[in-house]
């Protein structure tokens, strides 16, 4: 059956996506999780645009936008990092990295030190995209997020530059992106990091170590 990218995101968004369906009944707690991001994104936007004036620009609309697509981007990879603690998908493609890294070095840590010890970094590579892409749908310490994801991309970019069925411009594009997002405080346009720092005074004058920490993730 022909897909295109409007029916590709139908099945996105009711979890009929073959990444999904490999989830069996889990698929309704994970579809519900990226709901429950997405309208929380949609409703800290809305406040922030009430709220503060500034916040009131084809600018931050527009980066808001992009923000949130690049983290629905994370999500969906996250699904084929499941099930834990190791899947397929992810067994088979740390394997190509192990033969197909840029450099040495890379290819026998991978082959030493993570092959043998895919339960525990299955988990790992799963919250990180977890945690990315939570972060830039909510648009919650987006500056920090932003620089971990950048490594892990290029880890990616390294990983895979040797293999001929990927264009390692694909992963240096997506910490490009990455690196922009951290470098600009993504999440100040309409997102958590922005009504943070407007509206918690500890987050604004980076105060207290919680105070501090979202100050400068965000």
């Amino acid at each position: 059956m022909s897909t295109n990218p409007f029916t590709d995101a139908w099945h996105f968004l009711t979890a009929t996506t073959s990444d999904y369906l490999h989830q069996g009944n889990w698929r309704y707690l994970i579809l519900a999780l990226f709901w429950v991001l997405l309208i929380a994104s949609i409703g800290v936007a809305v406040r922030n645009w009430q709220e503060d004036p500034t916040q009131r620009t084809a600018r931050h609309l527009g980066i808001w936008l992009v923000r949130v697509l690049v983290g629905c981007m994370w999500l969906q990879g996250m699904l084929w990092k499941l099930p834990l603690p190791v899947s397929d998908g992810l067994q088979y493609w740390t394997e190509q990295e192990s033969t197909n890294a840029a450099f040495e070095f890379h290819r026998t840590f991978l082959k030493d030190a993570v092959l043998p010890r895919m339960t525990v970094f299955g988990p790992i590579v799963f919250l990180a995209e977890l945690v990315f892409a939570g972060s830039m749908i909510l648009g919650l310490s987006v500056r920090l997020v932003g620089a971990l994801a950048v490594a892990y991309a290029l880890q990616l970019w390294l990983g895979l530059y040797g293999n001929s069925s990927e264009w390692p411009w694909t992963y240096m594009f997506l910490a490009l992106l990455m690196f922009l997002f951290a470098l600009e405080g993504a999440g100040r346009s309409l997102g958590f990091d922005a009504w943070l720092r407007r509206d918690v005074p500890a987050v604004r004058d980076g105060k207290g170590l919680v105070g501090w920490f979202f100050n400068v993730a965000g």
